[in-house]
Order: structure tokens, then sequence, then C-alpha cells
């Protein structure tokens, strides 16, 4: 059983390499012991998002449905054929992550296979469930046996993970509109999308950022790196929507550059290795 579960852990980071090269060099900078976990961590989440966005030609609703029984029996019995299932239910149980969080993951996932549109608490509600408890999943994982320690973080980790979704919404308005039939933005329409809602959105998300920095500097230093390069990394993204007209970032699709990453890489790295954060 230990040489199965280290290779379904090992398909969680054979998953997260080749899906997110920014996500997988902020792995690499934590500290290895906490590595498995979070590929698992990742695996899922990756395994169900492709589910609800790429399988078209497939009964999305059955395979979401099949997909939660199966994770849920993997949870309850420690166990299953499915090898990113099997990584999962391991950080869940090895690091005793809440279950209520995998709920409103799935909750979140069935929400885009119907929703076109969302009101201001199902906007709320979905970001919860698709973001900020995969972070307060990540943070479980950082302070498993420090209760008030991670219950002093988790607003700042949500924060962070509220703030992450909202770039990708920005990031993907043209994507989600035209692939799915999806605006997540409440009351903004794709068509009459102005400079003033643009504006109201991004302030929204600094906002999101100021609020999440504390956490961030208060996190161990064995993970604070990681965490604080994917905070630099989407402030990046965010700086290069900001330059663009609403036009523009319904017709363009930004990213940072590998050769940017790397740079941002070092600079964290010596930020947190001289206590600059």
């Amino acid at each position: 059983m230990d040489l199965y579960t280290a290779n379904a852990i090992k398909c969680g980071e054979v998953t997260t390499r080749n899906y997110s090269t920014s996500f997988s060099l902020g792995v690499r900078t934590i500290d290895r012991k906490y590595r498995p976990a979070i590929y698992s961590i990742y695996g899922f989440v990756r395994f169900a998002d492709e589910i609800v966005d790429t399988f078209h030609q497939q009964d999305k609703e059955r395979l979401l449905e099949d997909f939660r029984q199966r994770t849920n029996e993997a949870l309850d019995k420690g166990f299953s054929t499915n090898p990113i299932l099997h990584g999962f239910q391991w950080a869940v149980n090895r690091y005793g992550i809440d279950r209520e969080y995998v709920d409103a993951f799935f909750y979140s996932m069935e929400m885009d296979l119907h929703k076109t549109e969302f009101s201001l608490d199902e906007y709320r509600r979905y970001i919860y469930g698709s973001a900020e408890v995969v972070g307060l999943m990540c943070l479980k994982v950082f302070y498993s046996d420090r209760e008030e320690e991670f219950e002093k973080l988790l607003p700042a980790a949500r924060k962070l993970g509220e703030a992450f979704q909202k770039v990708n919404f920005l990031r993907d308005i043209r994507s989600d509109h035209s692939d799915r039939g999806r605006v997540y933005f409440p009351d903004v329409s794709i068509d009459t999308f102005s400079a003033g809602e643009k504006d109201m959105i991004e302030n929204e998300i600094w906002e999101d950022f100021r609020d999440a920095f504390p956490g961030i500097k208060a996190l161990d230093r064995e993970v604070r790196l990681g965490v604080y390069l994917a905070y630099r990394y989407y402030l990046e993204l965010l700086r290069k929507i900001q330059k663009e007209g609403p036009e523009n970032v319904k017709s363009m699709r930004f990213r940072v550059s590998n050769s940017h990453k790397l740079l941002l890489l070092v600079k964290c790295y010596l930020r947190n290795k001289f206590g600059w954060i």
C-alpha cells in the first residue's frame, strides 16, 4: 500500500506539472514534507474542473456526480482504485482536512454545470467553494497540528483565494463567455462591459490582496515563499489587465512570461530569505 499511495501521489504531481507551470513552481519552493499533499489536492481539483469545463461531448452532470460519489467513498474507506482520488483521500485523512471544504467545492462545480449568470450571493458562494476552500485545504496541511494558528490565518487565506479567483475571472472573461456562456461578475454584461465596471472590480481585488498580505507575512518561513510567489504572480497578472481597456480585456489572453516568472522567483526568494516581505 505504501508503494501504491506513493504512486498515486506521483500522479497528482504529474498532473500539477502538466497543467500549471506557475503552481508547480510554487509548490517546489515549499518544504518537501508538504509537497505530496499539495500535489494531491491540486490533482483532485484539476480533474473535477476538467469534467465541468472540458468534457463537452460527455454527460458532465453524470460524470461529476460519479466523481463526487467516488470521492466520498475514497474518503470514507481510505482507499480508491482511482490514483487521483486515492492521493486526495490520503491528504484529507492524513491532515484532518474538513469534509465541509470538499462539499463546498463540489457545490461550486455543480454551479458551473448550469449557471451562466450569478447573483451577488451566488458569486460569493461560488468563489468560496471553487477557490477559498482550496486555499484552506492547503493551509490545513501546513498547520494540521496547530489549530489556533490555523484559525488565525484562515481569514487571510480566504481573502487570498478570493483575489486569485477574481483575477482568473477577469483574465478569462472572454473565454468564459464565448466558450461556456458564463459571466461570473454580478450585474455585468460582456456586451456592455465598461471601464467603470472594470475599475470597480480591480479595486475590489486590490482590497482582497491588501487584506490577505498580513497572513502571508505571518506564515512559517518553510511555506511562505511558495504562497508569496503565487501572490506576486497574480499581482503581475492584475497589473497587466489594469493597463488595458475593457475591449482589450474582452479580446486578449493575459499571461506572465516564463522569464518573468523566473525573475519573480529570484526576487521573492531574496525577500523571503532576508525577511523583506
